[in-house]
């Protein structure tokens, strides 16, 4: 494994810890949850006696206080295996917990962070709808004020940790009013159980096909005023700041993918022999592997540093946004090299190249398409 001038040795060890684990607890089950379209709540237990939830939230309400490059650490390593269970990692830290923790009173993160952080319980962020997304101005669902209430309707589809036994709730972005013409978004925090809330699980995904993702809906559902996240007026902001973070996770999702294909096609070119000789000593194969193993550096090389400049406080959003544009394009590439690589049976399932294949098609798509990430960018440029 090379060494990188952002790990320190408390990094490698973490590696190692949860590569054991995604191999040894994870692998033998992701084909099968995969083919039946099944959330594992066994494994997300699992995952959280292992600490991999709340691993940046406070001591004190249960997490670790890691550094985010720990974080992406995990997520990276589970996404080498898995990247089904990697999004429900990053789902729950990234866009459970993190605004949770950053605009909550402390009366919300005592009573939300620490069942988070167990893994026991996930949590949802209810930003895309039928007509929002990419727009984020054109949330159509509503929660009114009504004295010491907000009274919410509307829809939220394709949201990850949503719909399962253990999906604890969601922080959705509403419309409360308007100022000087324009929505006022605010973001408000719903639990699971409360009346005229209930969401139910999308099938026929493509791809993360063992992870929860759920259509939400909310009619005249009633919830304290209280469980405003931050100010009114502010859920727009809220939203943006949560995705610069979350796109890091995203990222690391789409790096692991990619180191998991690599090392994938290096063992299957080393074992399939065609014309007397296997296919890893043919010049073709070992340019692809070659470029595979170029593109993965760079892109860890761009993830770690946007981490870096998180965690020492500078500004990250635009290396955020070139991470995890690289990084899920490099995903899509390197699979689409890792499945000619393999051929024929790279086509079938159980391979781990078809569904690697599946899987790296989100990343282009979710917490900002490339084509937003690309409007984000040039905006740094001035443009």
């Amino acid at each position: 494994m090379h060494t990188n001038p952002f790990l320190t040795q408390a990094h490698e060890e973490l590696r190692k810890r949860v590569r054991k684990f995604a191999e040894q607890e994870i692998m033998p089950y992701a084909a099968e949850l995969d083919e039946k379209e099944q959330f594992s709540e066994d494994l997300t237990e699992k995952m959280g006696k292992m600490g991999f939830f709340g691993i940046q939230a406070p001591k004190n309400l249960g997490g670790l206080e890691m550094d985010t490059l720990s974080y992406i650490i995990i997520v990276e390593e589970l996404a080498r295996i898995d990247s089904s269970q990697a999004a429900t990692v990053a789902a729950v830290n990234s866009l459970g917990i993190a605004p949770i923790i950053k605009y909550g009173t402390e009366e919300q993160k005592k009573k939300l962070i620490p069942g988070l952080c167990t893994g026991k319980r996930t949590w949802a962020f209810g930003l895309t709808e039928e007509n929002a997304g990419s727009d984020a101005m054109g949330s159509e669902t509503t929660a009114v004020r009504e004295g010491n209430y907000w009274l919410i309707n509307g829809t939220k589809t394709h949201i990850t940790n949503s719909a399962s036994e253990i999906s604890g709730g969601v922080t959705l972005q509403a419309v409360t009013g308007e100022k000087n013409g324009r929505k006022k978004l605010s973001a408000i925090i719903v639990e699971k159980g409360t009346p005229g809330f209930r969401s139910e699980k999308s099938k026929g995904k493509m791809m993360w096909r063992a992870s929860d993702t759920g259509n939400m809906y909310f009619d005249n559902c009633r919830v304290p005023y209280e469980n405003l996240l931050g100010e009114e007026g502010q859920g727009g902001r809220i939203m943006l700041n949560t995705l610069d973070s979350g796109r890091l996770s995203i990222a690391a999702i789409g790096l692991g993918l990619a180191r998991g294909a690599m090392d994938a096609s290096v063992e299957y070119s080393k074992k399939r022999v065609q014309f007397g000789s296997p296919i890893s000593r043919f010049q073709a194969i070992g340019f692809k592997l070659a470029d595979m193993d170029m593109k993965i550096e760079l892109a860890r090389n761009t993830l770690y540093n946007a981490c870096w400049r998180k965690d020492n406080n500078f500004q990250f959003a635009r290396e955020a946004a070139i991470s995890k544009l690289y990084t899920s394009e490099i995903a899509r590439e390197v699979a689409d090299e890792a499945l000619q690589i393999h051929g024929a049976k790279g086509l079938f399932k159980p391979s781990i190249i078809e569904r690697f294949y599946r899987d790296q098609r989100l990343l282009q798509i979710g917490e900002g398409t490339s084509e937003i990430l690309r409007l984000v960018i040039s905006r740094y440029l001035g443009v």
